[in-house]
């Protein structure tokens, strides 16, 4: 059964899991750091040559940037869990197990759409912007410049792919349904589709690469939301009747 807990001691747990998140961010980025080289090894390899910096403040930019996303990866398990961890009181037996699932699911769908964006919608996208010179300009590409270029693309994914679960959780809950979904669709496409084409090179086969995925996980989110949202009227019906 849920039990009730006092605001004070509400806010005393939701500040301590908020430290203990702060704090594994800062030693996974610590970590991260001392790895930095390698990490940057393998990011790099779309560049096709050696990269510039401009002076010694763009290298500890670079390894820092690459330091947080590492760390941010590492660091969503555990924020979920935590989160987990305070909803729990209010949560059934049930519920709670059903709550755990998430944790796993979440990491996976990061790295799955940071996989995606920088396997298939980044070197589209380097490949077009580089295209644009036309030999006009002599390139000389820094690695700050790449680097940013890489992460404002598959950051954004990787939080995009976390869809599904976010609406699994929200449904949990009762805040969305199935049916609030389905209305949205329309303009749920049409921001997707905004998307789509303003991440992408101008042509429609780029375009589509990027649509259908999104599109797909937005359907995904709505099965998602019919299925916990029947099987929450099926309980609500058999505790009125067990009622009765």
């Amino acid at each position: 059964m849920s039990k009730e807990m006092p605001i004070l001691e509400h806010v005393t747990d939701l500040r301590r899991r908020i430290l203990i998140v702060l704090s594994v961010l800062v030693v996974s980025m610590v970590i991260c750091f001392l790895f930095v080289d390698h990490i940057y090894l393998a990011l790099a390899n779309h560049s096709g040559e050696k990269l510039a910096i401009l002076g010694p403040g763009d290298i500890l930019s670079i390894y820092v940037k690459l330091s947080a996303v590492g760390a941010i990866a590492i660091t969503i398990p555990v924020a979920a869990y935590q989160v987990w961890r305070f909803v729990v009181p209010a949560l059934e037996e049930r519920e709670r197990k059903v709550a755990l699932m998430y944790i796993p699911a979440l990491f996976l769908l990061f790295i799955f759409g940071l996989s995606f964006a920088y396997f298939v919608l980044f070197p589209m996208m380097y490949k077009f912007v580089l295209g644009l010179s036309n030999g006009n300009f002599e390139l000389v590409i820094t690695a700050n410049d790449y680097f940013t270029f890489m992460l404002n693309l598959c950051l954004p994914f990787g939080l995009l792919f976390e869809l599904p679960v976010v609406v699994l959780f929200l449904s949990h809950l009762g805040i969305l349904n199935p049916h609030r979904l389905a209305k949205m669709r329309k303009p749920a496409y049409l921001v997707l589709a905004i998307i789509s084409i303003t991440i992408t090179p101008p042509d429609f086969l780029s375009d589509i690469m990027v649509i259908v995925p999104l599109i797909v996980l937005y359907e995904i989110s709505i099965t998602i939301s019919r299925f916990v949202h029947g099987k929450r009227v099926q309980e609500t019906a058999v505790s009125s009747e067990n009622m009765i």
